[in-house]
């Protein structure tokens, strides 16, 4: 049975994943869709690496300058967005090109997500209140008794999670496992991963020089005109790497250097857990090089003539 074409590139930030992602775009007859969180925030657009406009003239680019900074966008409604730009890409006989570096949305697309209870701030914040009295093992003992399946999957300095599977939990009656288990996946895709891997102190240098650039490019300037919207260092757009840094520096409570340096530790941290996300993803063809790299392109449309010809002979 044939099915339409969805490529997806994934790897850590600073990777060259969109680089990579507009090469297969231009090849193949594609067009891109977003799957980077920050990169759906208006305004933010040299602190989170979103395409030039400019880049974005080459082929069409889907899912970018949704939001405003204010806003929650959750995993739910990014694969309902999502799903319907893959399908209208299709019906255009286009190859839709998934790419960014958060595992969450990639996952929701790809296998959905559990139709649950929606936030309950009152929940939430009782339950930090219990962490910050009690301590988080408080918190991580009582996932444990509700819901020991999620509670072995989810690391315990995870907060955020733990939080939001007791949430589930105290909304529904049902743990929040058994709810993701009912979860719809994609259909009528042949899905082709491709991964790039880069090597440790390579990606460094790479993160290094583009917190560099983005500093010297109009990064401070960004950070300014938010800041003079009347959006706050504790705006949830502000959760994107190097903002607060940035919003610290402005205010003089921090030196330029020092946020340029903080913004590269917090950009590392960010890929190491990315790398670690990815390498649970299954079905994986991996890249061992940044996308930008000669030759990668090459083994890209490899990779994507082998999964074409294997899914013309299922």
């Amino acid at each position: 049975m044939s099915h339409s074409i969805l490529i997806t590139v994934i790897g850590p930030t600073a990777s060259g994943k969109s680089h990579l992602a507009v090469g297969l775009g231009s090849t193949l007859g594609g067009e891109i869709v977003n799957c980077d969180s920050m990169q759906l925030i208006r305004g933010m657009n040299i602190g989170t690496a979103k395409p030039t406009l400019m880049e974005r003239k080459k082929l069409p680019h889907h899912l970018y300058d949704l939001i405003e900074p204010g806003e929650i966008y959750d995993a739910g409604q990014y694969m309902m967005a999502a799903r319907r730009v893959c399908r209208q890409i299709s019906s255009r006989g286009k190859t839709p090109i998934v790419v960014g570096g958060t595992g969450l949305y990639l996952r929701a697309l790809l296998k959905g997500v559990f139709k649950g209870p929606g936030r309950n701030q009152e929940l939430r914040q009782r339950f930090e209140k219990i962490g910050v009295r009690r301590g988080s093992g408080t918190l991580v003992r009582l996932l444990k008794a509700v819901d020991p399946v999620t509670s072995g999957r989810v690391h315990p300095s995870d907060l955020s999670r733990v939080i939001r599977a007791l949430e589930v939990f105290y909304q529904s009656g049902i743990p929040i496992s058994q709810l993701q288990a009912l979860r719809q996946p994609i259909q009528n895709y042949k899905v082709l991963k491709i991964g790039l891997k880069v090597e440790r102190k390579v990606l460094c240098d790479r993160i290094n020089r583009r917190v560099g650039e983005m500093f010297r490019c109009g990064f401070l300037d960004e950070v300014g005109a938010l800041l003079r919207q009347g959006y706050s260092p504790r705006t949830k757009g502000f959760e994107a790497i190097g903002y607060r840094y940035a919003a610290s520096h402005l205010a003089g409570d921090m030196t330029l250097q020092d946020a340029i340096d903080k913004t590269c530790v917090s950009t590392r941290r960010y890929a190491k857990r990315q790398k670690t996300w990815f390498r649970k993803e299954s079905d994986v063809r991996w890249i061992e090089a940044p996308g930008d790299a000669s030759g990668v392109l090459g083994k890209a449309l490899k990779i994507v003539e082998e999964g074409i010809g294997q899914d013309s002979q299922e």
